[in-house]
């Protein structure tokens, strides 16, 4: 039975990575940061107390800023894979804290890396990249291009980036970059722009809510089903060789066009109800983001199932039925057509039955 370690496995890319693992028969772990309150929401529906025989799913209490506890943790459980998913990874909030966000999400890496280094733990890792790094790189984008970027957590993504790369040619580890474009989901933290505006729709409807702020409305962006693209992260560590991966659709949509066609699409105008705040505008913006995924198609065989539109439909969908109202219902068609499981298209509970 391979072993797994996740960091932010409690995050949208974490949760549905460790479906994915567990139905693959790993044992899977888990770090988590320690909190008053639980953040388990999106594992719930995996996790069986470690008392009960058969448990494959451990959660450990941790840091990405406590190098001892990332030491000792990868030391005892002997991970064959490391997925490095854990940040701070809210771009515009990183321009407010920007040290904590070279602490978390650069230093991190380097912290991981250096304990596989020096615990001698045979483990592939896996780096969560961005297409953040980009930044001002003329479109489309792939492994080749120039890295710009344009803000603290795109800076801190580009240090990490190197650093892996690095420890892969200077210390002979096998690891990856998964170059990963703005993937999305039920499960996408209810702060990024995609997830607020699905919730504000509920909201209205529900009548909790009238108006809905907004910053950049025309910012473009490359939309996919995280699912997805979670996917593909497992099969790059598959691979004979280490190497870096983009993973996009190729195409690209202005957050104007993602409010267009969800509030449509629930039968609303969303002119009625936008409002411009500048506050969340961010000092220096990236405009166009759209991936050039020809390499993780041919070398992975990865090809992107749900496009833009569908990707919409099942975000809403979900926050509807979350609110307790009665939603277009086009996700769970939408999902059974693609392949995917229709268990319960609601927030946090759609398993995903993987590419092959």
């Amino acid at each position: 039975m391979k072993k797994a370690l996740i960091t932010g496995i409690t995050g949208q890319d974490g949760s549905y990575l460790a479906e994915i693992l567990l139905a693959k028969d790993y044992e899977v772990h888990g770090l988590i940061r320690r909190s008053s309150s639980f953040s388990t929401s999106r594992i719930d529906h995996l996790y069986v107390d470690f008392h009960q025989a058969g448990a494959r799913l451990f959660l450990h209490y941790g840091d990405l800023t406590d190098s001892g506890q990332l030491t000792n943790l990868i030391y005892h459980i002997e991970p064959d894979e490391i997925y490095h998913l854990g940040a701070q990874s809210h771009v515009r909030l990183s321009f407010d804290m920007p040290e904590y966000t070279g602490d978390v999400t650069a230093l991190g890496t380097t912290r991981i890396l250096e304990a596989v280094r020096r615990s001698g733990v045979k483990a592939r890792f896996y780096q969560a990249s961005s297409s953040e790094m980009f930044g001002a790189a003329p479109p489309p984008q792939s492994e080749t291009t120039r890295l710009q970027p344009r803000s603290p957590y795109a800076a801190a993504k580009a240090y990490a980036y190197w650093m892996a790369v690095n420890y892969r040619e200077g210390y002979g580890l096998y690891a990856v970059n998964g170059i990963l474009f703005n993937h999305e989901s039920p499960r996408r933290g209810q702060t990024f722009v995609t997830r607020k505006i699905t919730r504000a729709i509920a909201d209205i409807q529900a009548g909790k809510q009238q108006h809905l702020y907004l910053g950049n409305l025309k910012a473009r962006r490359d939309w996919g089903y995280a699912p997805e693209y979670v996917d593909a992260m497992w099969h790059m560590l598959q691979q004979d060789k280490p190497d870096d991966y983009a993973i996009g659709t190729g195409e690209t949509h202005s957050v104007e066009e993602f409010l267009q066609e969800s509030f449509e699409y629930a039968g609303l105008d969303w002119r009625e109800h936008v409002r411009i705040d500048e506050r969340y505008f961010r000092p220096t913006e990236v405009e166009v983001l759209v991936a050039d995924s020809s390499k993780a198609r041919k070398a992975l065989g990865w090809n992107p199932k749900i496009c833009f539109k569908e990707l919409v439909r099942i975000m809403v969908d979900a926050d509807l039925e979350a609110a307790g109202l009665t939603p277009p219902g086009e996700a769970r068609a939408i999902l059974a057509g693609k392949g995917f499981s229709t268990r319960d298209t609601a927030l946090c509970s759609h398993t995903f039955t993987g590419m092959e």
